[in-house]
C-alpha cells in the first residue's frame, strides 16, 4: 500500500507534525508499505529516502493553497490511503478528486486557531464552540466540519479534543483516541553529556517549539522574570522570536535566556535531557509532543492546563500543572521546583515511569494499523 502523508511542517521545523510525520513514514515502511509525503518548507527539506514534495511557504497564502491540494492530488494518484495531520481541508479535498481514502490526525481546531491568532477571539477552545463570530469565524467552522465528515476515520491524541469533536456532529464511532508517543531514546545523550554541550551551568529550564502566540512564551519570560538565577533555552523558530529576544531585552533577563534557533528532534531531545525542567506555558493546546519528550527523558515539566495536557500530566506527580497566562502562579510553580530538591528529584523519577504505556512503536502500530483498515 501507498501511503500519502500531508504534514504543514516537516523537518527541520520543531512541532508536533514535524516529529510525528517522520516517524510515522518510517514506520510505515518498515511494515512493508510506500510513502510520499506533502509539506509545506521555507527551504528544501533533507531528502529522507522517500519522495518528499513540498510547497514553498513563501508563496501567497491562496496560491500555496491551491499548490498543496494539487501536490496531494497528484500523489494520492499514485497511492492508496491519504493520512493527513494537517492542511486537513488541502488533503481532503486532494483526496476526494483522487477518490482515495482519507485518515485523519486531528491535533487542533484550526478554526479557533485562526481567530486565536488573528485577535478575533480570546477564550478558550471549549468556550469558541459556542461562540457565534463573524462570517470568516463560520465558514472555517463549516469548511473545516466538511473536511473530516470526509475521512474514514479520524485520530485525535486525546480525550478532550475527541469530545470537541464529536460536539461538531461527527459520527462517534469514527473517531479514536490514540495519544501521542513517547519517543525511542537511542541516542540520546547523559544528563552530564547534554550539559557540557549545550554549556548549561547552573539551573536551567528549556523549552521547545514554533515560536507563535499558541506557546505564550512571553509568559515564560515574564515568569523567569521573578526567578533569578535560573536560565532558559530556547529551541525553535517562528514569527515571534524578533519580539520575543527584544521582549527579553526589556525584562532584564536576556542574559539568562539563550534562543538556540530550530532543531531537530534528537536536539529537542538532548535540551531536554540538560535541563532541570521543561516549560510549557502555551495559552492553547491538545497534546503536544514536548510534554510527552521531556517527560521521556526523565524531566519533569510545568505546564499550562490546557487541553489534554492533565490527562498525561498529573499535578504533583509527574510535573506541576499551572493556569494558562498566569505569570505568578508559573514563577511561583518554577520557584517550588528549585526550592525543594526532595520535590524536584521525586517528579523527575516519576516522569519517564508515567509515560512507558506510550511507546512509539506501539501507538505508530495503532495507527498504521487504523489507515490499513480505513
Amino acid at each position: 500500500m501507498r501511503v500519502v502523508v500531508v504534514s504543514g511542517i516537516w523537518p527541520p521545523d520543531v512541532g508536533g507534525p514535524a516529529s510525528h510525520a517522520p516517524a510515522l513514514s518510517r514506520a510505515l515502511l518498515e511494515r512493508g508499505h510506500e510513502v510520499e509525503v506533502v509539506t509545506t518548507a521555507s527551504a528544501p527539506p533533507a531528502n529522507p529516502g522517500f519522495p518528499v514534495h513540498w510547497v514553498s511557504r513563501t508563496r501567497a497564502a491562496p496560491l500555496r493553497h491551491i499548490a498543496v491540494t494539487r501536490a496531494v492530488f497528484g500523489a494520492a494518484r499514485r497511492g492508496d490511503r491519504v493520512y493527513a495531520t494537517t492542511m486537513i481541508r488541502r488533503a481532503a479535498l486532494g483526496a476526494l478528486l483522487a477518490r482515495k481514502p482519507l485518515v485523519v490526525k486531528l491535533v487542533s481546531d484550526e478554526a479557533y486557531e485562526r481567530e486565536r491568532r488573528s485577535g478575533r477571539f480570546q477564550g478558550t477552545l471549549t468556550d469558541f464552540q459556542s461562540h457565534r463570530g463573524r462570517l470568516r469565524a463560520r465558514a472555517l467552522r463549516a469548511t473545516r466540519t466538511a473536511a473530516l465528515r470526509r475521512a474514514r476515520h479520524v485520530i485525535v491524541p486525546s480525550a478532550y479534543l475527541r469530545e470537541i469533536a464529536v460536539g461538531w456532529g461527527l459520527d462517534p464511532a469514527g473517531i479514536t483516541v490514540v495519544p501521542n508517543p513517547a519517543p525511542e531514546l537511542q541516542g540520546v545523550p547523559t544528563r552530564a553529556a547534554a550539559r557540557t554541550a549545550l554549556a548549561i551551568a547552573g539551573p536551567a529550564l528549556g523549552l521547545a517549539g514554533r515560536l507563535t502566540a499558541q506557546k505564550a512564551v512571553p509568559d515564560a519570560l515574564a515568569a523567569l522574570a521573578r526567578v533569578p538565577g535560573v536560565q532558559l533555552l530556547v529551541l525553535g523558530e517562528g514569527p515571534e522570536r524578533e519580539s520575543l529576544e527584544q521582549l527579553a531585552v526589556e525584562l532584564g533577563v536576556a542574559d539568562r535566556v539563550r534562543f538556540l534557533g530550530p532543531g531537530a528532534r534528537d536536539e529537542v531531545l538532548r535540551l531536554f535531557r540538560a535541563v532541570d525542567a521543561v516549560l510549557v506555558t502555551s495559552a492553547w493546546e491538545n497534546l503536544p509532543h514536548t510534554v510527552l519528550e521531556a517527560l521521556a527523558v526523565g524531566t519533569p515539566v510545568v505546564c499550562t492546563a490546557v487541553g489534554g495536557i492533565p490527562e498525561i500530566v498529573s499535578d504533583g506527580s509527574n510535573g506541576l500543572l499551572v493556569p494558562a497566562g498566569d505569570v505568578p502562579a508559573i514563577a511561583t510553580a518554577v520557584k517550588r521546583l528549585f526550592g525543594d530538591t526532595d520535590l524536584r528529584q521525586r517528579l523527575a523519577a516519576a516522569a519517564a515511569p508515567s509515560v512507558e504505556s506510550l511507546s512509539e512503536p506501539r501507538i505508530l502500530r495503532l495507527i498504521i494499523e487504523t489507515i490499513e483498515e480505513s
